[in-house]
């Protein structure tokens, strides 16, 4: 199907224009529809209510026959200019958020959900203003053993600078074949300093607890919060607990986030019935996420580590503990992911990934952009030896001095 939209009567068609613009037409409407939120059965319907003008695409359809006439290098094939506006259409929201994945470039997003591919290992994301930044790197793989850390901002890949790149675009020069190298060039604000590194990449595994007993203090660290998150920790907190932990620390740092389910069924072991997360939507819709009674670490006392790499689930379970007064959150303040995307699948396998809600806390404190500051701010020293962890440390004299030596008071 196509729509009659009026064009400039300076610019009249050439005849095979006419198809090129008819193609473009149908999908440009598609898209538009699906943007302004109409998507399912209407996407492909014969007809629609759209609630532009069809002055609003006549700059649109002048800047085509342009490109079509005059463009030296010749006009790009029909398909590559409807995904460059879908692009367009989406970067204009100025949310990082908010982007397109072209066919092919989704089974990356598939990769990273289940847990294996060719990678420098480290979680990243895209800051408002377009700058690429390390999230966190995973322990014991080429990022962290190069040094890299939260908020490094990658500035180029290969001599390739990503100014501008989509995100999904930036994220596809990182990975590659196991066993090739990358150079990235790196911009580490905290020292004003740019610098080189590189890396080989290797398969990623991206593990999800890892829980030990230190003398009589329970360890449980969650690496993201992938489909088996919580039965897992669940697994992991059980166990300490039939060991005879006195005490718990829930280790978050460098974890990216992951599934909402996830981050209710974590806060779900520790908090009784209330409140864990408030989801938003610009509507003023609201959805309240709760916990329930019974679950086995509702009662144990509990430090949550969080750093600046703690993002979006992370957040959520901090968040929700922090404000009903559950536990204590040591660490650095965390990294503010606190929207939530739809991910579309259209047609031609192709990715829409779309901001329609914001979460907030228990206490209506907002975690986008702000993140949460620990109750107890502990500073990683610069010149801490490999293999020392002094914010554990400090998290273990925290437990015994302050935790446990009030309910031996008591």
């Amino acid at each position: 199907m196509t729509m009659d939209i009026p064009r400039p009567a300076d610019s009249p068609p050439s005849p095979d224009l006419t198809r090129r613009v008819g193609v473009a037409r149908t999908v440009m409407l598609i898209t538009l529809v699906a943007a302004a939120g109409f998507l399912g059965g209407v996407l492909f319907a014969e007809q629609t209510d759209s609630p532009h003008n069809d002055e609003d695409f006549v700059t649109f359809w002048q800047t085509w026959d342009i490109l079509d006439q005059e463009y030296y290098y010749g006009s790009p094939p029909d398909s590559e200019l409807v995904r460059g506006a879908i692009q367009g259409l989406l970067s204009a929201t100025g949310d990082p958020y908010t982007f397109y994945v072209p066919p092919g470039r989704a089974e990356f997003d598939r990769q990273q959900t289940a847990g294996e591919f060719g990678g420098i290992g480290a979680d990243v994301s895209i800051t408002a203003d377009g700058n690429l930044v390390i999230v966190s790197p995973y322990s014991g793989y080429p990022a962290s053993e190069a040094g890299l850390q939260p908020q490094d901002q990658i500035r180029e890949v290969d001599g390739r600078s990503l100014q501008g790149m989509a995100f999904n675009e930036a994220v596809a020069l990182l990975r590659g074949e196991i066993g090739t190298d990358v150079t990235l060039t790196v911009y580490r604000p905290s020292e004003n300093r740019e610098f080189e590194v590189t890396l080989t990449r290797v398969r990623v595994e991206l593990p999800t607890v890892d829980s030990r007993l230190i003398e009589d203090i329970g360890y449980a660290r969650l690496y993201t919060f992938n489909g088996n998150a919580t039965t897992l920790l669940e697994e992991a907190v059980s166990e300490l607990i039939d060991q005879g932990t006195e005490a718990l620390i829930l280790d978050l740092r460098g974890n990216p986030g992951g599934l909402l389910d996830q981050a209710i069924g974590v806060s779900d072991l520790f908090l009784g019935d209330g409140v864990v997360v408030k989801q938003r939507s610009r509507s003023g819709q609201e959805i309240v996420y709760r916990s329930e009674d019974g679950d086995l670490g509702e009662s144990i006392p509990l430090i949550v580590l969080v750093d600046a790499g703690s993002a979006s689930a992370s957040e959520v379970v901090a968040g929700a503990i922090r404000d009903r007064e559950r536990g204590v959150l040591l660490g650095q303040r965390t990294y503010g992911k606190g929207s939530v995307q739809h991910v579309h699948t259209l047609r031609d396998r192709s990715q829409v990934h779309v901001t329609y809600a914001l979460w907030f806390t228990p206490n209506e404190t907002p975690i986008q952009d702000e993140g949460l500051a620990p109750d107890v701010e502990i500073e990683p020293p610069a010149d801490a030896e490999p293999g020392e962890d002094p914010v554990l440390e400090r998290a273990l004299e925290y437990a015994r001095t302050e935790l446990l030596a009030g309910e031996s008071a008591d």
